[in-house]
């Protein structure tokens, strides 16, 4: 028997401005902090650009000298995480 596919509650979509918002913060304060740590490709909370989006997180990785988002996805139990070292 094939499953169906998890939906999100539309109430929880993020819409255009939503995903702009999340990039623009990822690229001014995130990805500096992901260079110190040498990293490469991940899952990241959304938390660090409000709490309104403590539930989504991000799958990122590495591009050329930057990085770039790949995949938006909704979990109820996700946790932030503090970059800072």
């Amino acid at each position: 028997m094939i499953e169906k596919e998890e939906q999100v509650d539309p109430l929880y979509e993020l819409d255009d401005d939503d995903r702009d918002l999340i990039r623009d913060i990822f690229i001014e304060e995130i990805i500096p902090k992901l260079r110190k740590l040498d990293a490469r490709l991940g899952n990241l909370n959304c938390d660090f650009a409000g709490e309104q989006y403590r539930n989504w997180n991000i799958v990122f990785r590495s591009s050329g000298t930057g990085f770039e988002i790949v995949d938006f996805e909704y979990d109820e139990d996700s946790d932030g995480m503090d970059l800072d070292l």
